[in-house]
C-alpha cells in the first residue's frame, strides 16, 4: 500500500473556501515558516479511499477478539461515545468564563465522587493524560510529602520483578532510586524480601493487585503494613483494577495513592497513542500535594474531612482539566452500570479468564497452579526447548486464525510468557472458539511445528524482520 505522500501530486486540492472577509493578520518574519509545509496533495476521494483502505489492514476490539493481556481490551459501549459527543462537551473551551461550564464541572465532580468510592480514597485529580502519567504524579505526592515533612533521606522505591515497566521508569523520572524485590514461587510478594527492603530510606512501594501475573496477593494487608510502618508509603497500579472494582478497594488494602487507567478499565477505546486518562486518587493527607487545577475533591470516606489545597501543591502535570472527553466517557459508563453492576464487571472478567483457562489448562498449563483473577500466564519454555515454537511463534499462528495474540514474552520473570486477558465483554462462543485456536495450533507443533515459524500466512503484513527492523529503522517517509 502506498503512502498518503506517495499518492501526492502537485497542483490537487479538495478545499473550497470563500474569499477572506476580515484583514490579512500575516505572522512576523520571526516565527513564520521559512518554506511552506510538505503536505499531501489529494482530492476528498483519494483521501477517503486512503483512510478506508487503512482502516481495513488494522485490527480492533470491533473486529474480533483481543486477549491482549495486562491491556484490558473490551468492547466500549456506543452510548458512552454519544454521551461524551453532545456538543456541550466537545464544544467546551478551556478557558471559557467558569460560569459558563457547570455542566463539565459536573462532570468532573461526580466522576470524581464515584470514582473515589470505587478505589477507597478521598480526593481525585483527572490532569494526568495516561496511566504512566499518573505513576509519576503519584509519585510525585510521595515526594512532596515526605519532603513537607522534613523527610529527604527516603529515596528508594520498592518495585516488585513483576511489576509493568513503566513503575520503575516512573520512578527514576520522579527522582527517586528502584529497589526490585524478587517474587516468590507463587507469583506474589516475597514477604522476608519485602521485609529487607524496607527501612528509613523507603520513600514507598508501587504494586498492583491483582498481580501482573493475575494473582491477587494474599498477603497484600500485611504487605502494605510493612511498608507503612517503615515509614513509606503504598501507591497502587489501578492497571489491574478491571478485576475487583466494585468488590475490594484499593483504599481498603492500605494504599494511599492510586491511579486509574480510565481508558481501561472504565470504557474508552484505547490502542495506538490515545486517548486516555490516568487520573490519580489519593488519602485526604496528600490532597495538599495534588496538581492545581484539573483536580475535584470528593472526601469520601466515612468520618474524613473534604481534602483541601494549599501552596503545597506540586504544580500543573498538564493543562487545564486533562482529557476531559475521556472523563466524560467514563462517567457515562458508570451511569450505565450503576452501582450495582460495577462488581459485575469484575466477577465476569475473573469468570472469563478462569474459564479460558481451564479449557487450555491440559495442554497450555498456567505458569503458576489456582485460580487467576482477570488474566493468567503460561509459558511455551518446554515446548520451545522440545519442538522449537517460541511464544512469538504462537502469537503470530493466533492472527492466522482471526483473533489479536495475547501479551508475549512479560512478565519477564516467565519466559517464553504468553499473559491473556479476555475480558468481561467477551462471550462463552468466543472463548470457545479461542480456545480451540490454541489447540488446534498445539496440534500443529506436535506435527508441523516448522509451518508455524512461517506465520502469519493469511494476514495483510506476513512477519517482519524483526533484527533489521530493529538495526535498520525507516523512521520517516523521503521523498524520492
Amino acid at each position: 500500500m502506498k503512502l498518503i505522500f506517495e499518492k501526492s501530486k502537485a497542483g490537487i486540492s479538495c478545499d473550497v473556501l470563500p474569499p477572506c472577509d476580515v484583514p490579512d493578520a500575516p505572522l512576523s518574519p520571526q516565527t513564520a515558516r521559512k518554506q511552506p509545509a510538505r503536505l499531501p496533495c489529494l482530492d476528498e476521494n483519494q483521501i477517503s479511499r486512503h483512510y478506508s483502505a487503512l482502516s481495513k489492514r488494522v485490527f480492533g476490539v470491533n473486529d474480533g477478539f483481543y486477549p491482549l493481556g495486562s491491556c484490558t481490551m473490551k468492547y466500549n459501549p456506543k452510548i458512552n461515545e454519544e454521551l461524551a459527543g453532545l456538543p456541550g462537551f466537545t464544544g467546551v473551551h478551556p478557558l471559557q468564563p467558569e460560569y459558563t461550564t457547570r455542566g463539565c464541572q459536573k462532570v468532573l465532580e461526580l466522576a470524581a465522587q464515584y470514582l473515589c468510592e470505587i478505589a477507597g480514597m478521598d480526593a481525585m485529580n483527572f490532569q494526568p493524560a495516561a496511566g504512566a502519567h499518573g505513576e509519576f504524579t503519584g509519585l510525585l505526592l510521595f515526594k512532596a510529602y515526605h519532603e513537607s515533612r522534613g523527610d529527604a533521606a527516603r529515596k528508594k522505591i520498592i518495585i516488585p520483578d513483576s511489576a509493568h515497566g513503566t513503575n520503575p521508569a516512573s520512578a527514576v523520572m520522579a527522582g527517586f532510586s528502584v529497589v526490585n524485590i524478587a517474587s516468590g514461587p507463587d507469583g506474589c510478594v516475597d514477604i522476608e524480601a519485602l521485609k529487607s527492603a524496607a527501612g528509613p530510606d523507603t520513600a514507598g512501594l508501587m504494586l498492583t493487585n491483582p498481580n501482573t501475573v493475575g494473582i491477587f496477593d494474599p498477603n497484600i494487608l500485611e504487605i502494605t503494613r510493612i511498608v507503612h510502618e517503615a515509614g513509606g508509603l503504598n501507591y497502587y497500579d489501578g492497571a489491574n483494577l478491571n478485576a475487583v472494582m466494585g468488590i475490594a478497594r484499593p483504599g481498603d488494602m492500605g494504599f494511599d495513592v492510586v491511579h486509574l487507567n480510565l481508558h481501561k478499565s472504565f470504557s474508552t477505546p484505547h490502542g495506538g497513542g490515545g486517548p486516555g486518562s490516568g487520573a490519580v486518587g489519593c488519602k485526604s493527607f496528600l490532597s495538599p500535594f495534588l496538581p492545581v487545577s484539573g483536580t475535584c475533591l470528593a472526601g469520601t470516606s466515612a468520618g474524613a474531612p473534604a481534602p483541601s489545597y494549599s501552596g503545597q501543591s506540586i504544580g500543573r502535570v498538564r493543562a487545564f482539566q486533562g482529557n476531559f472527553l475521556v472523563v466524560a466517557r467514563a462517567l457515562a459508563y458508570l451511569f450505565t452500570l450503576g452501582k450495582e453492576n460495577i462488581p459485575e464487571v469484575a466477577r465476569n472478567a475473573v469468570l472469563n479468564a478462569n474459564y479460558l483457562m481451564e479449557k487450555l489448562r491440559e495442554k497450555f498449563p498456567s505458569a503458576y497452579p489456582g485460580p487467576c483473577m482477570h488474566e493468567f500466564v503460561i509459558s511455551l519454555e518446554k515446548m520451545k526447548a522440545a519442538h522449537g515454537v517460541s511464544a512469538l511463534d504462537l502469537a503470530k499462528a493466533l492472527q492466522d486464525r482471526g483473533m489479536h495474540p495475547p501479551t508475549i514474552y512479560f512478565p519477564l520473570i516467565v519466559h517464553e510468557a504468553v499473559m491473556i486477558e479476555p475480558t468481561e465483554t467477551e462471550s462463552k462462543e468466543t472463548l470457545d472458539e479461542a480456545a480451540a485456536a490454541f489447540l488446534s495450533i498445539y496440534e500443529d507443533i506436535l506435527t508441523d511445528s516448522e509451518s508455524l515459524r512461517d506465520a502469519p500466512r493469511n494476514t495483510v503484513i506476513r512477519r517482519p524482520d524483526e533484527t533489521q527492523a530493529a538495526r535498520k529503522p525507516v523512521l520517516r517517509y523521503i521523498a524520492p
